[in-house]
């Protein structure tokens, strides 16, 4: 284990330990989260697993989000390695993004976190149902 990590044990049997970093270490999980946590890293990325796309495309393919929004979402992920873009010589120029081999590696993340989405989402539901009845005039929503 390195030093300034706290291991927490899992209960699979062989499976690596889960390690959480202490206060104020910079071990990349923040930039992570803060990568994947906004509005369109993971609808990007999902677009993006089923191959090239070219901006407006990929634009199609994430409804909603604006030119500019896009524009900085693969530009963030090009400058952490995880979307390469080509500029191909025509005019107008077509540019297209793929998956690097390390977005590609954050693909199964992705899928896991989609299909606990889908596993669990009624039960959010029912709970945020149940949490609200309860608290009526609540700020959280």
């Amino acid at each position: 284990m390195s030093v300034g990590h706290t291991e927490v044990t899992t209960p699979a049997a062989g499976a690596r330990p889960v390690l959480w970093c202490e206060d104020g270490e910079d071990c990349g999980i923040r930039d992570l989260l803060n990568r994947l946590g906004d509005r369109w890293t993971v609808l990007v990325v999902v677009e993006l697993a089923k191959g090239v796309r070219r901006f407006r495309e990929l634009q199609r393919g994430v409804p909603g989000i604006s030119q500019r929004m896009l524009t900085l979402t693969v530009r963030r992920l090009e400058r952490d390695g995880l979307v390469s873009r080509t500029v191909h010589p025509t005019i107008p120029p077509q540019v297209d993004y793929e998956l690097t081999p390390l977005g590609h590696s954050l693909t199964h993340l992705v899928r896991a976190m989609a299909d606990w989405s889908y596993d669990h989402h009624d039960a959010i539901v029912d709970s945020r149902q149940s949490w609200d009845d309860a608290n009526p005039g609540s700020e959280i929503r």
